[in-house]
């Protein structure tokens, strides 16, 4: 199947409030980025962390593969901007976890929407994960204070769940969004401030707003549909 093909076949899938919603959103961040002279790189990777987003959320494995592109260019804003530990996050572990995501998605499909079956946590597993991120998160801190890098609170809580939340995208689980809501609303946190201290990176700031209200949307509707 020809890639435009591939996807017209995906796309079919969406509902009119969610193309209005994609397209209205993409036109505003590439308007915004033009009006504020922000980097091209992080244009580039807003449009394909939103496009990300929206596939994931409807369960459709294609989105790891423009995950990929997203992925290594927000390595190199988080490396330009002092975020080491969404830098080392993003370049080591997104960037495999995607691959992964890929054949694990592929082996849970149902075949007549094309998109993932979902799941949730048990009581126990979510405490355990619980608990093991904030292990994680607390030693991504002392790692971040000693290399020096920008706002190692922030940067720790937002790298730390990720990782959690990463993992439960794979895993297929509702739990995510729980996650990814606070990791997106802290991640607009340190943009903002990075954007107020003269960074042009408003694309970046604007993605993860948008990540925000499409973690929430996204929670009710698999809420819904499990």
């Amino acid at each position: 199947m020809k890639f435009i093909d591939y996807i017209k076949s995906e796309i079919k899938f969406f509902n009119i409030s969610e193309k209005i919603f994609y397209s209205i959103v993409i036109l505003s961040v590439i308007l915004i980025s033009i009006l504020t002279k922000d980097s091209k790189i992080a244009l580039i990777s807003a449009i394909c962390g939103i496009t990300y987003t929206l596939f994931a959320g409807k369960g459709k494995v294609y989105c790891y593969y423009i995950g990929l592109a997203g992925t290594f260019l927000y390595c190199l804003i988080a490396y330009k901007n002092g975020f080491y530990g969404n830098m080392a996050l993003y370049g080591l572990y997104f960037f495999p976890m995607q691959l992964i995501g890929i054949f694990k998605w592929k082996q849970h499909l149902n075949k007549e929407k094309n998109e993932i079956f979902k799941t949730k946590l048990n009581n126990k597993e979510r405490i355990v994960y619980l608990i093991i991120t904030a292990l994680i998160t607390f030693l991504i801190y002392e790692i971040l204070k000693l290399s020096g890098g920008e706002n190692p609170i922030m940067d720790s809580f937002v790298t730390g769940f990720s990782v959690l939340g990463q993992f439960l995208t794979v895993k297929r689980c509702i739990e995510q969004w729980y996650i990814w809501s606070f990791v997106n609303l802290a991640s607009v946190i340190m943009w903002l401030i990075a954007c107020i201290n003269g960074a042009h990176y408003y694309a970046t700031l604007i993605m993860w707003l948008i990540y925000l209200g499409l973690g929430i949307y996204f929670y009710f509707k698999w809420k819904k549909e499990i």
